[in-house]
């Protein structure tokens, strides 16, 4: 009887432990995780920096996935929030300007591009950024993971600065984000002895390898085992046959150290 009693008790325990834990606030950066109560107690707690990711949904060649913008932007924001520690993420906005539709130009010309007028992207971000301030962040970081857009996030981001000049709270179009992809990237790979025709701007290799190592379903390998690269017909502007995991991380860590750094430079400058 006594054995049966233990028992019985060890059991409730474990089950009131368990209904506990899955009670607690899940570990995570990205707000669409929390309750509205958790968040609003994370921002009491210090965490007012609040990251929008903006990727885009668009071809990327043969061999690469509509969504990789999307996935890196919000793999790297992670990252990011993280490095910094008082930071949150919000969801990624995976719409965002892409050409015309009529007459369909560049990336519109595939299917599974998405596009929409750039004054929408931008009331879009606008009003993201005012809820965010409404809620209590006081910087609010916008990365882009897309080159065609850093205009308009930019645009968004001087407006809103000027409206808000006699607050505490700011919006940072942060271009060191973009530029550590594009610039600083592109440079450790030319040191490593890969051509700049290779690197490419766009499904080529610095793009694919990133995507491998951000999530290697992102990219399908049998495709880059051919005898020719794609062509731009195809949608790629550089030759991703020889990209790698092992190079896209050296990118990773690029873009987020840079980004870091300047989201850190950025608040203190606030």
């Amino acid at each position: 009887m006594i054995f049966r009693f233990t028992t019985a008790v060890a059991t409730c325990a474990l089950v009131m432990f368990a209904l506990a834990a899955g009670a607690a606030a899940p570990a995570t950066v990205f707000i669409d995780d929390l309750t509205w109560t958790e968040l609003r107690a994370e921002i009491a707690a210090g965490k007012t920096t609040i990251i929008v990711p903006v990727g885009g949904t668009e071809q990327n060649g043969p061999h690469m996935t509509l969504g990789k913008h999307n996935v890196r932007v919000t793999a790297l924001a992670q990252r990011i929030a993280q490095a910094l520690g008082n930071a949150l993420v919000a969801p990624t906005v995976a719409y965002v300007p892409e050409g015309s539709v009529d007459p369909p130009a560049a990336h519109m010309r595939f299917p599974g591009t998405i596009t929409i007028p750039d004054a929408t992207f931008e009331k879009l971000v606008e009003y993201a950024a005012r809820s965010f301030k409404l809620h209590g962040f006081r910087d609010i970081v916008l990365i882009g993971d897309h080159g065609t857009y850093r205009k308009s996030l930019k645009a968004v981001a001087d407006r809103l600065d000027r409206e808000w000049r006699s607050t505490p709270v700011r919006v940072h179009a942060l271009d060191e984000y973009y530029a550590a992809f594009e610039t600083l990237f592109t440079q450790a790979l030319a040191r490593r002895g890969y051509r700049t025709d290779e690197i490419g701007t766009h499904a080529g290799l610095a793009d694919t390898a990133l995507a491998m190592a951000i999530d290697p379903r992102l990219v399908r390998a049998d495709k880059l085992r051919t005898a020719k690269p794609a062509s731009r017909a195809e949608g790629v502007y550089g030759d991703p046959r020889r990209a790698s995991a092992e190079l896209g991380q050296e990118g990773i860590d690029l873009i987020v150290s840079t980004s870091v750094a300047a989201i850190r430079h950025a608040v203190a400058q606030r």
